[in-house]
């Protein structure tokens, strides 16, 4: 099934339903409007008006259609045999979330868009790393794995007008990576337009398949969190990092392998002033 929308004239409202429908494929086929309605807080009629303005003719029509296209995933089989065999048991309960979330990732996976992220990384003059919150433990490693390549990176630390300090330096030569799950914060939104205004690139990683701010990044890449109410695994974001780190990595590898082994020159020298 063709789940590419026209979001334009989508309203706030719509856009939360067609995120949930996108990360709940196989759940929605069994709910009722009213309790897509209830689990997104918002009217049964705003769900009833949501089928036409994506070009089908009710709920009932929508679920025909995706019937005919769904396939029960690796990811949900395994699910069931855990809920079934280990019901109390939370590791297993959180592996098949993991799971769930990196399946989710995957399916909505652009090649072109990760060539595109590890281009802009490798090739750019900095790369500057926004992630405020739960996203600052993706920003240290990749800013701890990269350096290792000799890439030149740098942290966004300040919020609110200090901000525009750090922006007076990023030239059209840099990239910023962000990250945006759930929503885009002020700060970030001022990033990606100025970056629109002064040349630079922005590598969005998010949690969000369709919201307000789509299209507003150069590059978006989605890594599935889970839904609004739930928990919020960084399995499938640290995931997605982890492969732009490897990815970067195989870029120039003779340089990249000439850093590592002047680090490791390094620590063999010096091992005995500072020990690990």
């Amino acid at each position: 099934m063709n789940m590419d929308w026209n979001t334009d004239s989508l309203s706030p409202g719509q856009y939360k339903i067609a995120d949930y429908i996108q990360k709940n494929m196989q759940t929605v086929l069994f709910l009722t409007e009213q309790e897509i309605a209830d689990a997104l807080g918002l009217s049964i009629a705003s769900v009833s008006r949501f089928w036409r303005s994506v070009g089908f003719k009710n709920i009932k029509d929508f679920k025909n259609q995706l019937r005919e296209h769904l396939e029960v995933t690796p990811a949900a089989k395994m699910k069931n045999i855990m809920d079934k065999s280990e019901a109390g048991f939370l590791p297993g309960q959180l592996l098949a979330s993991s799971m769930e979330h990196l399946e989710s990732t995957l399916q909505h996976y652009s090649q072109e868009s990760f060539e595109e992220a590890v281009n802009a990384i490798v090739t750019a003059r900095r790369v500057y790393l926004y992630g405020p919150g739960p996203s600052s433990g993706l920003v240290e490693l990749m800013h701890y794995r990269l350096s290792r390549f000799g890439l030149s990176m740098h942290r966004l630390h300040r919020g609110g007008s200090e901000l525009f300090e750090d922006l007076l330096h990023i030239t059209d030569e840099d990239v910023v990576v962000l990250f945006g799950f759930v929503r885009l914060l002020p700060e970030a939104k001022v990033i990606t337009r100025h970056a629109k205004e002064s040349g630079y690139l922005t590598l969005l990683i998010t949690d969000r398949l369709v919201s307000d701010f789509s299209g507003e990044s150069h590059i978006t890449l989605y890594a599935s969190r889970g839904e609004i109410w739930e928990f919020h695994s960084m399995i499938a974001p640290t995931f997605m990092v982890e492969n732009l780190i490897v990815a970067a990595g195989m870029k120039n590898q003779d340089l990249h392998l000439q850093k590592l082994e002047q680090l490791n020159q390094l620590r063999k020298k010096y091992d005995h002033e500072l020990p690990r």
